[in-house]
């Protein structure tokens, strides 16, 4: 099979950044267990597509804001991977110092601006960025992404609002992974319309349903374009997914009874890595894959062999009248 080579290069490098994301995330589901880690975590397996495809169409002066289940938002767009393992251990050398843990990551270096453990609140950080954008007559945009279970809480209305009003240069991206931690969607609200939602704060709002990286990367491309030559306010994009593991920590959950393996295997059988996989030569994913895995075990041994913070630190970032 051959490819134009427009093509070929972005298939190289979707492979790559979910093949990445998804060892990364293995790897630290092996090590979760011995205690080494010292945050709880939340992964981000399964969903990987949609941060990837998003985090592709933009430019590095972007930037992103993002939730508790942040690894893969993190990753695609460009965060260091040594800051983030020494971050989940809890060591001085973490991306917050080791302060924050898995749920808490940051790299303003690499547009990205921090995620937060407390539901929908980084939806308003990211319009409030945008404002800035627009004020500064900056051409970046800001993108937000949350949870399904985010838009029921009165900030997302709210930002929502506030965006279209002023027409800011956000996307916000609801991961809809169905569940907020074990509630399923439909069993909070009365019917599947996210979109429609969106769309009655006045602007342009699409789902995508089967979790296509190149249909989300697609769309992201197009709007953020439209977006900085002044053509297009905020625009809403709804991501149906699927999270493998349990809600938070590495095992699988189905005995909790909320959801079916089947459910969880229909989504493994349309996965993103495989299809991205087949399109591409043995001798190049065999590149790939090595190269990540040295990556992988450079950011553990780094991990390791970092300091914890000193007890000092413990009154650093204080709030001091």
């Amino acid at each position: 099979m051959t490819f134009s080579a427009d093509k070929s290069i972005l298939y190289k490098k979707f492979y790559r950044e979910i093949y990445r994301i998804r060892r990364v995330e293995e790897e630290i589901a092996r090590i979760y267990p011995t205690d080494k880690i010292k945050s709880p975590v939340h992964l981000s397996i399964g969903q990987e597509a949609v941060s990837v495809g998003v985090c592709q169409a933009l430019r590095p002066d972007d930037i992103v804001f993002g939730t508790y289940r942040g690894h893969a938002m993190y990753l695609a767009k460009g965060g260091d991977l040594r800051g983030m393992i020494a971050e989940l251990y809890g060591k001085s050398t973490g991306c917050a110092k080791g302060i924050g843990g898995s749920m808490h990551l940051i790299d303003t270096n690499h547009g990205i601006m921090g995620t937060s453990a407390i539901v929908g609140t980084t939806i308003p950080l990211a319009v409030g960025y945008a404002y800035g954008l627009k004020l500064n007559q900056k051409d970046s945009i800001a993108v937000s992404f949350f949870g399904d279970g985010a838009v029921d809480e009165g900030a997302f209305h709210e930002s929502l609002n506030y965006a279209a009003l002023k027409k800011l240069p956000v996307l916000f991206v609801c991961e809809n992974n169905l569940y907020a931690i074990h509630s399923h969607h439909l069993q909070r609200h009365h019917s599947d319309n996210i979109t429609e939602r969106a769309r009655s704060y006045g602007m342009p709002a699409k789902r995508i349903e089967d979790g296509d990286v190149f249909k989300i990367y697609d769309f992201v491309k197009a709007t953020v374009e439209k977006m900085r030559a002044g053509s297009c306010g905020p625009v809403f994009l709804e991501c149906v997914t699927c999270r493998w593991k349990e809600h938070v920590g590495p095992c699988d959950d189905f005995h909790l009874g909320y959801r079916s393996e089947e459910e969880v295997a229909a989504w493994k059988r349309k996965d993103s890595l495989s299809s991205l996989g087949s399109l591409l030569e043995s001798d190049i994913r065999n590149k790939i894959e090595l190269a990540v895995a040295s990556e992988i075990t450079d950011a553990f041994k780094f991990a390791e062999e970092s300091l914890f913070p000193e007890p000092e630190r413990l009154y650093h970032y204080l709030f001091k009248e």
